[in-house]
């Protein structure tokens, strides 16, 4: 394959269901929906963890989180690494080392002491997990352009367990279209698509990474305004009682004080944040739009995804956090490739982690160091390929430490928690994931099937925490010591050994 310009089109904790393309009746989002009639649309596509940074990190390396380390958001961190070791491989590296321009317009937020730059990014350095309107280069372009300063009214929040003022949740924008951070954000990708153009002979991979739809959803009027809360309907997760469930995600409710507000407005909650999304698709529309003026659309591959979900209300939560549901881990993820059948929908599961692999393939790469990520350019082509029929998902905390994995597979779910109630959903029967089977002993075979492949899933890559399923549950045959207790004959002997004590 000839080298590729990549153009890598990137959201912040979005819903799949908030796309025309995914199934959502009144989105407004024919910009994204159109790119998926064009290209490949993944319905199983999935994040390796539900939080920034550790997202960021694994899209950048290839390597899942245990295995790189950066574990937790800056803002939030409890104790983990916070940058990438030094000599850690990433994908940007080896694409300038192949001679490749590459820029980065938007949301780092992988890492802390060293920024995009440092790993040979072009772009404005925009820190932070929220769109950084103090930012200077954000200031100099309101001024350049005559545009009024960031201001906003009609908060939207609750009150917290402490009787405090709860997490800004939304807010009305008093600026017009051109002056938000979204538009100013597209506004600079054109220019650097236009300043890569210019040097024809040399390809460029190019990031649009914005800061929203993340909450705070903070948008002007037109898109706060933009639907109506009556035609939104709830989730049916927010019948949930939390009963049979993790005591953490009851604590969390709480923390995002979803019981302190009306229903109704846990509805314009959601009619803001498409509004939001309904924004972000016209400016991901302006860049294509530029590709497209610039003749390089035929001569790039566009990926649009997001680092993980969020909840909108769904499970009486905001955000997202330790709990390990479709609505956070499951993302939208499509894909064109110029020549490959458009229209495509692949039900394999893959992951945000299969991105790094599939930009060294473009770029003609040897992906082999992303080790934890597999090419998605022969999906994309059409092909059929043999694929694991499951996949592994990890979480390691927000505010506290809370280890967690996950492995989904068609019907069903599994969630270790070990400090807490163990999860098992059957998604054919309950796609809401309302209701925790683990204990039932009808699913007996199948708690004891997941826990299995889990294990061996776990052992394969190299993630320790297969060390405490050995001991605790029913993983099967194992081949080595799993109390570490040293050299000891009769820890594992046949049935019908003789134990001879002197």
């Amino acid at each position: 394959m000839s080298r590729r310009n990549i153009l890598f089109l990137m959201t912040d904790q979005h819903r799949v269901d908030t796309l025309g393309a995914y199934g959502n009746p009144h989105a407004a989002t024919p910009v994204l929906d159109g790119l998926a009639r064009s290209g490949t649309r993944f319905d199983r596509w999935y994040t390796p963890t539900a939080i920034c940074t550790p997202a960021r990190a694994s899209l950048l390396t290839g390597q899942a989180p245990f295995r790189h380390q950066v574990l937790a958001n800056h803002e939030r961190n409890v104790g983990y690494r916070e940058d990438l070791a030094d000599g850690t491989f990433t994908f940007v590296e080896a694409l300038r080392e192949r001679g490749y321009h590459t820029g980065l317009v938007g949301k780092w937020h992988a890492g802390t002491e060293r920024n995009a730059a440092d790993f040979g990014f072009d772009g404005p350095d925009l820190p932070g997990w929220h769109n950084p309107v103090d930012n200077e280069d954000y200031l100099g372009y309101l001024r350049e352009h005559g545009l009024p300063p960031y201001r906003i009214s009609d908060r939207i929040r609750g009150t917290l367990p402490n009787g405090g003022p709860g997490n800004l949740l939304a807010a009305r924008l008093h600026q017009p279209l051109e002056a938000t951070f979204e538009h100013y954000l597209a506004t600079r990708t054109i220019e650097l698509l236009e300043r890569y153009a210019a040097a024809a002979d040399t390809p460029f991979f190019l990031e649009l990474s914005f800061f929203g739809p993340h909450l705070p959803y903070i948008v002007p009027d037109s898109y706060f305004d933009m639907f109506d809360s009556g035609l939104v309907e709830l989730p049916k997760s927010i019948a949930e009682t939390f009963e049979g469930k993790p005591p953490v995600q009851r604590n969390y409710s709480a923390h995002w004080t979803f019981d302190t507000m009306p229903i109704e407005v846990t509805r314009k909650l959601i009619a803001v944040y498409w509004g939001y999304v309904a924004l972000i698709d016209e400016q991901i529309g302006r860049v294509l739009a530029a590709l497209d003026r610039l003749g390089l659309a035929d001569d790039t591959a566009v990926f649009f995804t997001s680092d993980h979900g969020e909840f909108t209300g769904s499970h009486r939560l905001h955000d997202k956090g330790p709990a390990m549901y479709e609505d956070i881990y499951r993302t939208p993820g499509i894909v064109r490739i110029p020549g490959a059948p458009p229209g495509q929908v692949r039900d394999e599961f893959v992951s945000l982690l299969d991105c790094t692999a599939t930009i060294l393939d473009l770029a003609g790469i040897d992906p082999a160091p992303a080790v934890d990520s597999r090419s998605l350019v022969p999906l994309v082509e059409g092909h059929q390929v043999e694929w694991d029929p499951d996949i592994v998902c990890e979480f390691h905390g927000h505010h506290f430490p809370y280890p967690q994995r996950m492995l989904r597979e068609d019907r069903y779910k599994l969630v270790v928690n070990p400090d807490s109630t163990n999860e098992l959903y059957d998604l054919a029967n309950d796609p809401d994931e309302l209701l925790n089977v683990y204990r039932h002993p009808e699913i007996a075979p199948v708690r004891t099937r997941l826990m299995r492949r889990l294990y061996r899933r776990l052992r394969d890559r190299g993630d320790n925490f297969y060390h405490w399923m050995t001991t605790m549950y029913d993983v099967g045959d194992v081949d080595h010591d799993p109390t570490q207790s040293g050299l000891d004959e009769t820890t594992y002997r046949s049935a019908g050994d003789e134990v001879h004590v002197a």
